[in-house]
């Protein structure tokens, strides 16, 4: 194609601004118009048949994308072209102004109404100073219909249609958005060729992984409740649009800019709660539902406010103006009821909850229980093992018979329940308590096409153990072929493992193994010396032959990874779970709940505080015996210190005992009766008088 012609159909891109960019609808709304494609212009002066056919083969992008987001993430994608992070308004508007077409979407955000009356208010103030003609687009919700009285009271059935917008009356809590709405509106009648507005009322948006109705996907994929809940009776009709049908319609109205400028965005179902609730379990859960009082939606911590007045409207609608006006290329127009399928496959891939399958194999006492169970403990997977899901089977048939109701509907499911129980009674009386290798493989298979292991995944513990077992076990349906005669295709992809886990060991590990092992567990497992050798040997045997259940799966290009074992030491089971880990990759499955996850970091926090009260308790402790050492230390130099005084003390009377003796004998007579004579005498000075009256009577002058 010419370059002229590439430079007119960049020229003929739209830019397109969409609030909130990282939520839900927002989001998939983005995305499906930058996917839009046209084709590229028609350059009517010299367009050579070359041109002409490069033409007709070439499409352009119909729209550029930008949009403000809530916080930086990368949940947009590549078709975003350009993101505004908080922008005040005297940033966002020239934005704005800079775009052909401006989208506020309030369907799911009430806080971004007060936004979008400022921006249609912004726009229309400024015109005149258009350089072209612009579009304003407001996607609000249905719930500006709650509260409208009956078209007819005489016919209840008759639809709301969007013919007679004006009697529409809203929820208690959606008073701002009928009010954007009409202030939408009167901006658009001013110059409708140069600033265009249009009201979107969606319906119940669902589809890509879910929003509203997110809340009871979860809950039947999970399995954990063994009937969903539906709050109220469930009678209310709710009015449902997928998400790319919404985007379809946008792209519509871009497109025919229709005359009138409120349109409903509803498909053409009836659907009531209860029949969308039922669809979901029995597509994804346990198929089971339970009626739970209004109030008791306010209690469940997934559900906002807004989503759960949402799931409560009660309307009967149908958009006359997208039936007539606009060319709408549907995906689910008859509703999420008739499209589960589609629905769930959606749900699924979007939010990446895809099954992991395992088969472990291996000789008796290899370790394969022990290991499928760690498997399942890090990947959330189910366990699947001969033993208890017969016994699963025989416990749920026979609820099913002792359950059943003469009069109710279930009559012929008790019948066929009562039929199917005989059969395994009958084979496993007729086999030594072992059923016949047809009758085990349809009850393996029904487990593994039960809705919980579709949802998360299984682990298939030591089964199959023969060719034939494994090619019937995960053969498929019956189809026609070209040819003529139905053939039974190779295998089916919904219960067919993605990985094969080959474990094995020698011949003398296993037996030292079993030697080792407590009683209980030889009783239980059936490992009795001569019984466990039969085993071992037939495994043996089996694995020998041209057709063994590894060759099954080779034939399928499904790898087994081999293990050798050769010990029970933790770290080699640890190293056993790395290399299954990295064959298998990340579990595929919710990450832990907002309520697990507060109950996860109250744990934490609290064996936190336990641990600094642990430890503030032996520091206590260690200085309350520092201090008795200290005390103890204390009391015993103490009481050395005293007996070196003692000691000293009888060292010095001991010393001075020779001196007393010596002046009590030889100096004190003569120094008292001086003394004497001093006190008779009374000298002016006494110790002159003392001296010389001891050198007169000293007794030792010669």
């Amino acid at each position: 194609m010419s370059e002229s012609g590439i430079e007119k159909g960049k020229r003929s891109l739209r830019r397109v601004f969409i609030n909130n960019t990282d939520s839900y609808s927002s989001k998939y709304i983005a995305k499906f118009l930058s996917e839009c494609v046209v084709g590229a212009p028609v350059d009517p002066d010299g367009e050579t048949e070359t041109e002409e056919e490069e033409r007709m083969n070439s499409n352009f992008p119909a729209f550029q994308v930008v949009g403000s987001i809530s916080d930086q993430s990368d949940e947009n994608g590549p078709y975003v072209l350009e993101e505004y992070l908080h922008l005040d308004r005297d940033e966002l508007l020239p934005k704005l102004m800079n775009c052909d077409v401006v989208i506020y979407n309030i369907s799911q955000h009430a806080d971004q109404v007060e936004e979008a009356f400022w921006a249609v208010s912004a726009l229309h103030s400024k015109m005149d100073t258009f350089r072209g003609p612009k579009l304003f687009i407001l996607i609000s919700t249905v719930m500006t219909w709650a509260c409208s009285k009956p078209v007819d009271p005489d016919d209840l059935e008759l639809p709301f249609t969007d013919e007679i917008f004006w009697r529409r009356r809203a929820h208690p809590s959606f008073k701002q958005h009928i009010d954007l709405e009409k202030r939408v509106v009167k901006m658009g009648k001013t110059n409708r060729t140069l600033f265009s507005t249009y009201v979107v009322a969606s319906g119940l948006q669902y589809g890509m992984g879910e929003q509203v109705f997110h809340f009871f996907f979860k809950t039947s994929w999970l399995g954990q409740e063994r009937e969903i809940p539906v709050f109220g009776d469930g009678k209310n009709i709710v009015p449902t649009i997928h998400i790319s049908d919404l985007a379809s319609v946008i792209q519509s109205v871009i497109e025919h800019r229709p005359k009138p400028y409120y349109l409903l965005a509803v498909d053409y179902s009836s659907n009531t709660m209860e029949d969308i609730v039922k669809t979901i379990a029995s597509a994804l859960g346990p198929g089971k539902i339970k009626k739970k009082l209004f109030e008791e939606a306010f209690l469940t911590r997934d559900l906002s406010i807004m989503e759960i007045e949402s799931m409560m409207v009660n309307l009967r609608m149908e958009g006359v103006y997208l039936k007539e006006l606009l060319s709408i290329n549907w995906l689910c127009e008859s509703g999420l009821v008739d499209n589960i399928e589609l629905v769930v496959e959606e749900y699924r891939q979007t939010r990446g909850l895809l099954p992991i399958r395992l088969c472990v194999l291996g000789p008796p006492a290899v370790g394969k229980s022990t290991v499928t169970k760690q498997i399942c403990e890090h990947y959330k997977l189910h366990h699947i093992t001969l033993k208890e899901t017969i016994s699963e089977t025989i416990t749920q048939l026979e609820d099913t018979v002792m359950n059943a109701d003469p009069e109710a509907d279930n009559e012929d499911s008790a019948a066929e329940a009562q039929e199917q129980l005989n059969s395994l009674k009958d084979s496993m009386e007729q086999n030594g308590g072992l059923l016949d290798d047809q009758l085990l493989v349809k009850v393996i298979k029904d487990k593994l096409m039960s809705n919980p292991c579709r949802n998360q995944g299984f682990v298939l513990d030591g089964f199959p153990k023969t060719y034939d077992q494994a090619k019937e076990l995960f053969s498929g349906e019956e189809h026609e072929s070209e040819d003529g005669p139905s053939q039974i295709s190779s295998y089916s992809k919904k219960i067919t493992p993605e990985f094969v886990m080959c474990l094995d060991a020698s011949d003398a590990f296993l037996k030292d193994r079993v030697m080792n092992l407590p009683e209980r567990l030889v009783q239980e497992h059936s490992y009795e010396q001569e019984h466990f050798l039969q085993r071992l040997a037939r495994y043996r045997e089996k694995n020998t032959e041209d057709e063994t259940v590894i060759n099954y799966f080779d034939e399928l290009d499904i790898t087994p990874l081999y293990l050798e074992i050769t010990s029970s030491d933790e770290p080699d089971c640890l190293l056993l779970m790395q290399k299954i880990c990295d064959t298998v990759g990340k579990p595929r499955n919710y990450g832990p709940s907002s309520q697990e996850v507060e109950e996860e970091a109250r744990r934490k926090t609290e064996e936190k505080m336990r641990k600094e009260a642990q430890e503030r308790a032996q520091e206590e402790q260690k200085e309350e015996e520092e201090a008795r050492q200290r005390a103890a230390r204390w009391e015993e130099w103490t009481k050395g210190l005293e007996e070196v005084r003692r000691q000293e003390e009888e060292l010095l009377e001991a010393q001075s005992v020779p001196m007393r003796n010596y002046l009590m004998e030889q100096v004190m007579p003569t120094v008292t009766q001086g003394l004497i004579e001093c006190c008779m005498a009374h000298p002016q000075d006494p110790v002159d008088f003392l001296a010389e009256y001891l050198f007169k009577n000293n007794p030792f002058d010669y």
